[in-house]
């Protein structure tokens, strides 16, 4: 499999992904990602070199995808929380066909890899707030969980955090260069 930045024209697979893990999600009874999500935020994201696909090869159909950036939410992690590095998983989803492969842990090893490469201390990542399968998952994965937002605007605002650290992953990186966050630095 292999990883590579998302363009533009694959904003309305992104979209996809998000409506059909909101049918399924729906299914286990969850209104995690019901509403339809904003195209310009994904984009903006793309813009920023962000998203990323992963594919069996090139001209496959996206099995899965992963933000990965410095976009530390105010409303879930305090400015203690934000002095020390981190990357902030988003987004992470994977097609219901590859279900059961392995592909999330891979992906969030991938992103801990990343974070590590850059020095960072922290992969941090935040859960729907309701969606105790989810964060179960999450701690499954060597998360620990920070704290829980209750804001009532806040519905993902189940916070965890892991350790960065070196990790084989498995994936063909190809011409992806390190990860270009918000800031420019």
């Amino acid at each position: 499999m292999i990883l590579v930045r998302a363009e533009l024209a694959d904003v309305p697979r992104l979209l996809k992904f998000r409506t059909d893990s909101a049918v399924w999600l729906s299914s286990l009874g969850t209104d995690q990602w019901a509403k339809p999500f904003p195209a310009d935020h994904i984009m903006a994201s793309i813009r920023a070199g962000e998203v990323y696909l992963l594919k069996e090869h090139q001209a496959a159909d996206a099995a899965a995808t992963i933000t990965l950036d410095r976009d530390a939410d105010e409303r879930l992690w305090t400015a203690e929380d934000r002095a020390e590095s981190a990357l902030y998983v988003h987004k992470l989803t994977v097609d219901r066909k590859y279900a059961g492969a392995g592909l999330g842990p891979r992906l969030l090893d991938w992103a801990g890899d990343q974070a590590a490469r850059q020095g960072v201390t922290w992969l941090r990542l935040d859960a729907w707030t309701t969606n105790t399968q989810l964060q179960t998952y999450y701690l499954g994965q060597g998360f620990r969980h920070v704290r829980t937002s209750t804001q009532p605007t806040v519905v993902s605002g189940w916070a965890a955090q892991r350790r960065a650290h070196r990790a084989e992953h498995g994936f063909d990186e190809g011409a992806l260069t390190a990860v270009v966050p918000r800031d420019g630095t």
